[in-house]
Order: structure tokens, then sequence, then C-alpha cells
């Protein structure tokens, strides 16, 4: 994950300064070339996701090309079964960008709730520390690996898979940034105010750490597609439905990958352009909130 400031805001997120700090960011971002490369790439790839049915049929009959290079009537190739590999990077686009929504929000969500609850009442937050660091200590790929074997593979299981064992890293990010909140002195003239914790936590804590959550959605969900595809790879991925990981699965149990460069070359690259855009653009929009990077 790329390394990212916290900063603790001087002002109150939810009012007038903190909609005009937004606005200055949001001008530091659009000055950064590689940030709004890097947005765009991703945005495409949500619309090739949502338009697949208009760009490729699906690919599930069988072809009597087999394993042809990328030509005119198939722009990348095809498979062992003849099947177009356009079609499969196309179908596959939907299913990871599924999994990397899904699963980042889950892990978002669940993450930035016991960060924040446990920044807020410091009994729960020895709890909290606690199981994060426990968590973080365990080895993940392989445990991942385990539970997907064992309940069996869907999209379902990748998505909840993935979720569990990515809330760990947004829950410590996240409760960094919140232990500095909820010691500023708005928060404490809140208190004064009302004894209503749910409020403050809405109006006022979770603002203040939303720089810090849209980072980590960003990179959550990147690091999902890479989960995904790699337990994809490795033959635990939903058989139904086409994914990055799936092709890349298919090539190597045909035993293709070697010869046919192209069943590799066009899912990597997928996956390599939604991984990189995604930590460039969490790296370009950290320095754009960076008063500092502002002033440069």
């Amino acid at each position: 994950m790329p390394e990212i400031e916290l900063l603790a805001p001087i002002v109150d997120p939810a009012g007038d300064d903190g909609k005009r700090a937004s606005r200055q960011t949001w001008r530091a971002f659009r000055r950064q070339p590689l940030g709004m490369i890097s947005l765009v790439i991703l945005l495409l790839l949500v619309v090739i996701a949502v338009a697949a049915p208009l760009l490729a049929p699906y690919p599930a009959s069988y072809g009597t090309d087999v394993l042809k290079p990328p030509s005119a009537a198939h722009w990348f190739g095809t498979d062992a079964l003849g099947r177009d590999v356009y079609a499969e990077v196309i179908w596959g686009t939907q299913q990871s960008v599924l999994v990397a929504v899904a699963a980042s929000a889950i892990a978002i969500v669940f993450g930035t709730l016991i960060a924040v609850v446990g920044a807020y009442w410091r009994r729960i937050d020895s709890v909290v520390s606690v199981l994060v660091d426990l968590t973080l200590s365990l080895p993940v790929l392989p445990l991942m690996i385990l539970v997907a074997a064992l309940v069996g593979p869907s999209t379902s299981t990748l998505i909840l898979v993935v979720a569990a064992f990515s809330w760990p890293e947004v829950t410590r990010l996240v409760r960094s940034q919140a232990l500095a909140v909820v010691q500023l002195p708005y928060i404490d003239a809140a208190r004064l105010m009302t004894r209503n914790s749910a409020w403050i936590l809405g109006r006022h804590v979770l603002p203040a750490v939303t720089p810090v959550v849209v980072v980590s959605v960003v990179v959550t969900a990147s690091r999902a597609v890479l989960s995904a595809a790699g337990l994809s790879f490795l033959g635990l991925g939903d058989p139904t439905t086409w994914s990055w990981g799936r092709v890349l699965y298919e090539a190597q149990q045909s035993g293709a990958m070697v010869n046919a460069w192209w069943l590799t070359l066009f899912p990597s690259l997928a996956i390599l352009a939604l991984v990189l855009s995604a930590t460039l653009l969490s790296i370009a929009y950290n320095d754009a909130r960076n008063p500092r990077s502002n002033e440069r």
C-alpha cells in the first residue's frame, strides 16, 4: 500500500472550511496528470464491465479456430477450445470489477466502523488494536486458499474471503487518523453539546477520516482484484463466470500458457492496468489533500 500521510484536520470538516478544503483538494488533484489518467482508466474499466454485453458475445461456445494468434477476426486470439480471448477478457472485467467493488465495500464499511468506534471509546480500542495486530500477523494467502477450498468456488465466496482478510489494514489506517481527530477541540465541544455519540461520529469524526477512507477504498479494490485473480488461477474461482484469473487458469490447464503468449498477455495487462491505476490514483489523491503538496 502506498505511504499515506495522516494529517489531523484543524477545522471541522463538516463545516464550510471543510467543504473549501475538499474543493482545494480536487483542484490540486486535477493538476496531477498521472492521477487524472489513472482515474480515466479506472472509469473506463467500469464502463467496460457495465457494457460487456454490448462489446462482445459471452464466450460460451467452442470454435474451430484453436490457439490462433491475434488477428482481425480475433483481436486477442483464441484459446485451446477456440473461444475468443477478447470476449473472455471483456466479460472477465465484469466479474473482476464486481469482486473489487463488493469486497472493498465490505472491508471499508466494517474496518472503518471498528476504527472510529475504537478511537472514540478507548476501552474498546485496546481490543481493536489486539484484534487487528493478530489478524495482520496471520499468513493471508494460505488462509484464503484454505477457506475458499472449504467453502467452495463461487463469486460470493471470493468476495467474502477477500473482504475478510482486507478489513484489518483499513482499520489500522483509519484508526490512526481517528485517534488524532477525537482529541481535537471541536470534538470536545460536540461532546459538551450532546451525549449522542452516534451523531458526533457521523457528523464530525467520519468526515474527518474520509480522506484516508478514500485512499483505502482504491487500494483495497486493487488488492481484491489481485487476490481474486490469484484464487481463480489456482482453480478456486467461480467456474461458471469469466474472470481475468479464470482466463489464466484455463491457459494453464490447457498447457498452452508457454506457446500461446496471448493467453496470458491480455488478462495480465488488464490486471496490471487496474492495480497500477488504483495505486497511482491513491498516491495522487493523497498528495492533493496534503496542504504542502497544494503549496507546491
